[in-house]
């Protein structure tokens, strides 16, 4: 069952392994890693994104040999702090990730983490071409690293 605390979800982990962040669109899927340790967030790539089972097979390739302990799923809440319009979709998919994968899903308030990214890539002077390229991966890096920090709090 997807969690929106970071305590509940520590408890369903092992300690440490890996976890996956993503930041789900409608067009596509922005995907993060985090280290064993759960110190760093790395963003991996942007998955375009097609059927549910094509999505979900393209994050077994990403995943790889990783050992991967749970996800991190993006919860898209508006700025009052009541569920966006896109709640409800992402409430469904990660029913979804949990069914096919059978690891834990955590819901992160992924409020404002797509105007962070590209304020930081404004900064870093990168094209407008690099950042809609990339920004997807980044914001899932970004939601990841948050949870991650609020998991090492409640530790």
């Amino acid at each position: 069952m997807s969690t929106h605390s970071a305590s509940e979800f520590a408890a369903q982990l092992p300690s440490g392994g890996v976890l996956a962040g993503l930041d789900l669109g409608t067009k596509t899927i922005g995907v993060a890693f985090c280290d064993a340790e759960w110190r760093f967030a790395t963003a991996a790539e942007t998955i375009v994104r097609r059927k549910q089972t094509q999505d979900f097979a393209e994050l077994r390739r990403l995943i790889g040999s990783r050992a991967l302990a749970g996800f991190v799923l993006g919860y898209p809440v508006n700025m009052d702090g009541t569920d966006g319009p896109r709640a409800q979709a992402t409430r469904a998919f990660a029913r979804s990730l949990e069914t096919e994968f059978t690891l834990p899903v955590l819901l992160w308030d992924e409020r404002l983490s797509t105007v962070a990214v590209t304020r930081e890539m404004i900064a870093a002077d990168m094209s407008r071409a690099k950042r809609a390229e990339r920004v997807d991966a980044l914001a899932a890096a970004h939601i990841l690293q948050a949870a991650i920090d609020a998991l090492a709090l409640a530790a």
